[in-house]
């Protein structure tokens, strides 16, 4: 049997031990360990350890952890749940003022931790119920944290962009820079949206009422403003303006990270020994996750490319019309298509690493600008059913009353505007690469 059927073959397992409910680092693995003994007697994996040895000891990857221990600590402490509160009330007077404080603690969330599973819990704790108390339509509210929570996954610091640079073999600094402004822009699309919806259906993002504010003082809410809000929001801007400005490397602004999130835990008199180690424990789990599924993708990968699966892929893009644009096109699409069925870490280790060598060889297109449109499109896959993780998180967390419909419906025009933020990245490149070009990265 040619090598190319047995890698088509190889594929298609995978996606049916994915549907079929196994975990997929799991399937991963197991498919390329049993594809690859199929086709080559399992000599192809004597070159696996060196492979993995040479992922894992990657210097730039500790910045995971710190990263993710930072995020973990804001969480954990409620910081976040401040923040909400606060910025509420101080837009409450506003149609959709509620709505529009979510969105900014999506983006200060997404800044401070780039965990989504952190972000859509929080954010669904803290502001669903409030949301539905104060009379918002169900499914703007569960939209809202929906797309709020998946912020992080575009603004930096995201593991998104760490794992996209060492994928791509960027610099972590000129993504950070590049997903900034598309990041904020992505935001803005979203407020933008509120503002339209409040305009033309008050009804279904009310305003706090006069009562309800008369309780908080301008003053005081100047006050929580600069305690509450200034604190996480320094140490964010202290992370990534250290990595842009080209003054630390990333774990080394991680590690400044981490520490600044216990710092700011202790200002805030939030910090406790159970909650210390608490984010610890869920700091070690997250990150095995994400270091399992690398090791797993490189069974995969190498089992793949020995089953001349690259050939398939050069035989895919070249049946593609359009050229350059055409291939850059066509490799988006199928990206917000796996994204329906599978979660970003597999599309980034799996299907980027497929993809890449044909992009690469159009010298007008910049990766650094490649790989801020796949950040984008990746966005898509958290809120596209039925594997959203930011819809299945905040399923797992709802009133037992919120149906996955409304969850689903809700999610709908999110997703049309991250496409459209996407369109905007494809037809105008200097949104992501002015500030990179900027700062000379």
């Amino acid at each position: 049997m040619p090598l190319e059927y047995i890698a088509l073959m190889m594929v298609g397992a995978f996606f049916v031990l994915v549907l079929s409910g196994m975990p997929v680092a799991f399937a991963i693995a197991a498919v390329g360990f049993v594809f690859g003994f199929i086709g080559f007697e399992g000599w192809l994996f004597e070159l696996l350890p060196s492979r993995i040895f040479g992922t894992i000891s990657n210097y730039t990857l500790l910045a995971i952890p710190l990263f993710v221990f930072m995020g973990v600590m804001l969480d954990k402490t409620r910081v976040a749940e401040r923040m909400l509160e606060v910025i509420g009330y101080a837009s409450g007077a506003l149609p959709g003022g509620m709505a529009l404080a979510v969105i900014a603690v999506g983006v200060l969330l997404g800044a401070a931790t780039g965990i989504v599973g952190a972000a859509i819990v929080t954010l669904t704790l803290m502001a669903l119920p409030t949301l539905l108390r104060r009379g918002y339509k169900r499914t703007v509210a569960c939209g809202t944290i929906c797309a709020s929570g998946t912020l992080g996954q575009i603004i930096p610091p995201s593991l998104v962009l760490l794992v996209l640079a060492d994928t791509m073999n960027l610099s972590v600094g000129s993504l950070f820079a590049a997903a900034l402004i598309p990041g904020l822009m992505l935001a803005g699309l979203y407020v933008l949206y509120l503002m339209v919806l409040a305009w033309f259906f008050s009804a279904d993002v009310p305003a706090i009422d006069a009562e309800e504010r008369a309780l908080m003082s301008k003053t005081q809410i100047l006050k929580d403003l600069f305690t509450a809000v200034l604190p996480p929001g320094l140490l964010v801007a202290a992370v990534l303006g250290s990595i842009i400005a080209g003054i630390a490397a990333p774990t080394e602004a991680a590690a400044v990270g981490a520490v600044g999130a216990v710092i700011v835990a202790l200002i805030m008199r939030r910090l406790s020994w159970p909650i210390f180690s608490e984010a610890v424990m869920s700091t070690v789990r997250i990150t095995a996750m994400v270091f399992f599924v690398l090791i797993a993708s490189q069974v995969f990968a190498l089992a793949f490319r020995g089953l001349d699966g690259e050939f398939l892929i050069q035989a895919m893009f070249d049946w593609v019309p359009g050229g350059a644009y055409g291939t850059l096109l066509f490799m988006l699409l199928l990206i917000f298509l796996l994204g329906f069925f599978l979660e970003w870490i597999q599309i980034t280790y799996i299907a980027v690493p497929l993809f890449l060598p044909f992009l690469a060889g159009y010298p007008e297109f910049s990766l650094v600008w490649i790989a801020i449109l796949i950040a984008m499109n990746l966005q898509t896959s958290f809120l596209t059913p039925p594997f959203g993780w930011s819809l299945i998180f905040m399923k797992g967390v709802a009133p037992p009353d919120i149906r996955t419909s409304e969850i689903y419906r809700g999610a709908v025009p999110f997703v049309i505007i991250q496409l459209v933020a996407l369109g905007l990245l494809i037809v105008f490149p200097g949104i992501a690469l002015w500030l990179p070009d900027a700062i000379g990265w």
